[in-house]
């Protein structure tokens, strides 16, 4: 005969799965209510308060006008027909399975381009309920919203983006959005950072919006201000556009006769500030209107330009006056081999009697015999072509030496004009948008 088990070992230890999941059905009486209608259906509107938590913001799109941002988003409201009995007054905490069989508040972002629930490795939701019914809904969210930005003052501007949230369903008399806890209703994680932006200022603000065919919503802001960095504009941009600008000016010391080194280097100076200008304009939104960053290129660029207008200008008048001193020779000797062989003469000493028969018709002083002196006959022939240097420059020497002084003028004052007005543009432009 066995022998009779025990008491202990007779009796089958509880299934305590199945009992906490039958006594979480029976607490919070999911099945004997209709979630499908609010809390106080029928009644006052329900106030639910919000709370975020913003965990990163991640880009900020100049061309798309828009940001990303990761936050938590909590919700705060009261639903009695999930209160509980409780003696220990603790909550119970669920995941997002319990979410699709209660009513939770219907919040979007309003302006949203892009938007989701992070379901890694499960649904990132939260739901958290309290005995006496009120309940906290968490979930983690990244958002993509539109931003309008003013690029007047780019890239030494400032730019306010709002984070818009509304119910999307229930009025302003069925459901009071309100941050819970006003301007301490926003949290900013302080390793937050951004490579062009310096956050400046996150707050909170909350008001009513209109719609014509369905009534008025409570709307709730998150605003923040970005002030964008220099630095990375001034390397990039303004400092090989101001460089540009001063390697133009080195043309202003090149003779002015060295055409293809003033030429090359008046296109290579252009055609680089076009270059900067492509540049800048790809990464930035097609706006109708003029951006700080514009105006500091295009006068830079208009700089450039004019330095080879102004070698264009000397070039010019340096053709004209060579022009002219060609003339004012052909016209002052009826034969240059002659005026040219009298002044080698005078300058070598020697000369044959055919040679001043030559230059009898350039003096009006009287023909000298042949036994007249050598030393007298050079000094006739000395004579004879410094009174032709001299005719020429009385009657048309002045207005050469004119046009040369003009040609050489441009260049000199071009050395003092443009670096001086440059500098003065550059004092006013940084005193006005700095």
């Amino acid at each position: 005969m066995r022998p009779r088990p025990s008491a202990s070992l007779a009796k089958k230890p509880p299934d305590v799965t199945k009992s906490r999941r039958l006594k979480t059905e029976q607490l919070l009486k999911v099945d004997d209510h209709d979630f499908t209608m609010r809390p106080a259906f029928g009644g006052p509107a329900i106030p639910v308060g919000v709370d975020v938590q913003v965990e990163s913001l991640d880009s900020i799109s100049e061309v798309d006008m828009d940001f990303t941002m990761t936050l938590y988003l909590r919700h705060y409201w009261k639903d009695e027909r999930l209160s509980f009995a409780s003696t220990t007054n603790k909550s119970m905490t669920f995941d997002g399975r319990l979410v699709k069989k209660i009513w939770v508040p219907d919040v979007f972002f309003v302006h949203s381009k892009r938007s989701f629930i992070h379901d890694t490795t499960t649904e990132n939701i939260m739901l958290r309920v309290f005995p006496d019914g009120h309940v906290l809904y968490s979930l983690r969210v990244t958002v993509t919203a539109a931003c309008n930005m003013d690029f007047s003052r780019f890239p030494l501007d400032s730019q306010t983006c709002t984070l818009e949230l509304e119910s999307y369903a229930y009025t302003d008399e069925d459901l009071m959005l309100y941050w819970k806890s006003g301007d301490e209703s926003l949290s900013i994680d302080d390793k937050i950072s951004l490579s062009q932006f310096l956050i400046q200022k996150f707050h909170t603000t909350s008001r009513l919006a209109f719609y014509s065919s369905t009534g008025w919503y409570n709307r709730l802001y998150i605003n923040f201000t970005l002030h964008r960095h220099i630095f990375f504009f001034l390397l990039q941009t303004y400092f090989p556009a101001t460089l540009m600008v001063m390697l133009s000016w080195v043309s202003f010391w090149i003779d002015r006769r060295a055409v293809p080194a003033r030429v090359s280097l008046g296109i290579t100076t252009v055609l680089t500030m076009s270059t900067i200008i492509t540049g800048v304009n790809a990464s930035m939104p097609r706006v109708s209107y003029i951006k700080a960053v514009d105006i500091y290129l295009w006068v830079s660029f208009v700089f450039v330009f004019l330095s080879v207008l102004e070698y264009a200008a000397v070039n010019y008048l340096t053709t004209v006056q060579e022009r002219r001193e060609r003339k004012l020779r052909d016209r002052s000797l009826p034969c240059t081999c002659s005026m040219s062989h009298t002044r080698t003469m005078m300058l070598d000493g020697s000369y044959s009697e055919a040679d001043t028969n030559s230059l009898a018709g350039y003096t009006e002083a009287p023909m000298v015999p042949e036994d007249v002196v050598p030393e007298k006959q050079e000094h006739m022939v000395v004579h004879l072509s410094m009174s032709s240097e001299s005719t020429i420059t009385k009657k048309k020497g002045i207005r050469a030496l004119r046009i040369m002084q003009n040609t050489h003028a441009i260049d000199k004052y071009s050395r003092m004009i443009f670096p001086g007005a440059y500098i003065i543009f550059n004092i006013i432009y940084w005193s006005v948008y700095c």
